[in-house]
């Protein structure tokens, strides 16, 4: 394997076909409507993410919005504050990466360099998704496709969700 392709390419939405991007946008709307019903499914239950969050304020939003899409899923969410760096030693790196593995289900990383978590992501053994609650996580870019809604937030989290569903079960 290439050193800079991730093992879990889970969210690679800018290299989804047009058909594909489509299937997640109505996986998104279903569960909006499920949601606006009153008759969302715990669809992740039983899981667990560990959300690395190096973002602090200037991420809080995100934060929430991850937060918000997995718990309605009846995921679980544990915050923790990351001491890893780019500059941190690979064997350090590993170690981390190792725990992460067996402590949770997947790991968000939010306002982390980039090659941080591909070292991350080649190690843990789970999905370890880079910014995804982003507004700049190309996953945002197809909440343009879901219809008029409040706010972007409101676009972001069934496709968060849908994606998270595709992707954990």
């Amino acid at each position: 394997m290439d050193s800079t392709q991730l093992p879990f390419n889970l969210v690679a939405t800018e290299e989804m076909s047009p058909r594909e991007l489509a299937a997640l946008v109505d996986d998104a709307r279903a569960l909006q409507r499920c949601a606006e019903a009153g008759a969302t499914q715990p669809l992740l239950r039983g899981l667990r993410f560990g959300l690395l969050d190096a973002a602090g304020d200037a991420g809080k939003d995100d934060v929430a919005l991850f937060d918000r899409a997995a718990i309605e899923l009846g995921a679980q969410v544990a915050h923790i504050s990351p001491s890893l760096t780019e500059l941190s030693e690979p064997l350090e790196v590993g170690h981390a990466a190792h725990m992460l593995g067996r402590l949770y289900d997947a790991v968000v990383c939010q306002g982390m360099a980039p090659a941080l978590v591909r070292q991350l992501n080649a190690q843990a053994g789970i999905p370890v998704y880079d910014g995804i609650a982003s507004p700049s996580h190309p996953l945002a870019k197809a909440a343009e496709m879901s219809g008029p809604t409040a706010s972007m937030a409101d676009h972001r989290r069934p496709l968060l969700q849908a994606l998270l569903v595709r992707n954990m079960t």
